[in-house]
């Protein structure tokens, strides 16, 4: 099998996803800064919040949904240089973000308790977790529209800001938890509502950077607020037909960790909180498959766009070579990390044995979900096919593993590791049908307009 010798090729590859992985893993150190300080402070705020981030993570996969048909479509027209287009995409996908946001926001807000309550019995971790949505929804506009503009200038390769601005609300979030989680320095004892302000803070310093950078420093894409006032409509037609498979696999996805948190919770009442501090660790290591599949599909759309498929077929090789490697090196460093990180949590026994087979498990996914998922979201979904992941996905987890996850747990009464198991399957055997789709290169499509 023959790779690319293209240094530049390897040179991109390495500059966009490295930022981006870096990007993403701050990113998600907000969230592991909330629970490794909420979980030294109680372990039913932690299980409080943790409940309320699968009410986050569903609106993350939903926002990423926007802007990654944002990027597959934008992609393209940047290969041609054609960056008026890319600034008609920016507008649609900032107001399609401030619907979604706005809608959660009045959800969360008439039924907070309602919300909270799908992922648990237990009163004192619903109202933790009513405590903490009281707050943190008001983050939910300013993630939506920063997600949006950075996902624009993803599309003009111009990925450094993404991370320095993550770096700044990471610094803000830890220190405003330091202070208010456990009250320090004269600050009040707030618990999980000072998380939850660490957080607002953050979230809505970063907005207003990557705002002001996109609007006054990006000079290649020379967008300007008034250019969100504007609506294409054959670009929102070309948008719709893009993104709804991309935004209906990141429902089910997003979905999907809900219902998974919904199983355990109400199996164990330790499981919700063991889950939070495994799942914590495996996403922030999974940061670097994500970069690499944000990487490998602007490169990959930008090289259809020239209307190379010489080199589309080449990189497809050396991509999925990458990503094979990236996938041993994480499961390595799952299993060196896992036991220093276990011993941070004030939490009981019976919940470190869990979070520790949690962590078993999730060392095998980490390298199976390394390949396949960048291959699927990176690879096929930025070369235009925006229906295959969705196929597979609705078979493999509305059809196979929620089902089967369900019936394990409350029918036959299995454990929750051996759920947990089952729950985490797919992101094994999706490898044969992404394999055998990518090599068949019929996903490549031409999706932009003259």
């Amino acid at each position: 099998m023959r790779l690319t010798r293209d240094r530049e090729f390897y040179r991109s590859f390495m500059r966009l996803s490295l930022a981006l992985m870096l990007e993403q893993a701050v990113i998600l150190s907000v969230n592991l800064a909330d629970n490794v300080m909420l979980g030294a402070y109680s372990e039913s705020a932690l299980s409080g919040v943790a409940a309320v981030n699968q009410i986050q993570f569903v609106l993350q996969q939903l926002v990423y949904g926007i802007s990654n048909g944002m990027i597959v479509l934008g992609s393209q027209y940047w290969g041609q240089g054609r960056a008026g287009e890319v600034r008609k995409l920016s507008a649609i996908g900032a107001r399609a973000a401030l619907g979604l946001t706005l809608a959660l926001f009045a959800a969360v807000t008439l039924a907070p308790a309602g919300a909270v309550g799908l992922f648990t019995r237990d009163g004192e971790i619903v109202r933790e977790g009513v405590a903490y949505l009281s707050i943190i929804r008001f983050s939910y506009v300013f993630f939506g529209l920063t997600t949006v503009m950075l996902g624009t200038l993803r599309i003009a390769e111009s990925v450094k800001i993404a991370l320095r601005v993550s770096v700044m609300s990471l610094v803000v979030n830890v220190s405003i938890n330091y202070l208010l989680i456990g009250g320090r320095f004269g600050f009040p004892e707030l618990g999980a509502r000072g998380a939850a302000i660490g957080t607002l803070t953050a979230r809505a310093v970063e907005c207003a950077i990557v705002a002001l950078f996109l609007f006054t420093r990006e000079k290649r894409l020379e967008i300007r607020p008034r250019d969100w006032l504007r609506l294409d409509r054959q670009m929102l037609r070309d948008y719709v037909k893009v993104s709804t498979p991309i935004l209906l696999a990141s429902a089910v996805w997003g979905v999907s960790n809900a219902v998974q948190t919904v199983i355990l919770g109400h199996m164990d009442k330790s499981a919700i909180a063991a889950q939070s501090i495994s799942s914590t660790l495996f996403l922030l290591l999974k940061v670097t498959s994500v970069g690499a599949a944000s990487a490998a599909s602007v490169l990959i759309g930008k090289t259809i766009g020239a209307g190379d498929m010489d080199r589309v077929k080449e990189y497809t090789r050396t991509l999925q070579v990458l990503f094979v490697g990236i996938g041993l090196t994480l499961a390595a460093l799952f299993t060196a990390i896992r036991f220093p990180l276990l011993s941070v949590y004030s939490i009981s026994g019976e919940t470190r044995r869990m979070a520790n087979a949690f962590m078993t498990i999730q060392t095998v996914t980490i390298f199976t979900m390394s390949y396949q998922m960048p291959v699927n979201a990176g690879i096929i979904r930025g070369g235009g096919d925006t229906g295959f992941i969705l196929k597979l996905d609705m078979i493999s987890i509305l059809g196979v593993v929620l089902p089967l996850g369900a019936l394990a747990a409350f029918a036959w009464r299995w454990s929750p590791v051996a759920v947990t198991f089952i729950l985490n399957s797919d992101q094994i055997f999706k490898c044969v049908p992404a394999f055998i789709r990518v090599n068949g290169y019929g996903w490549v499509r031409r999706l932009t307009r003259e």
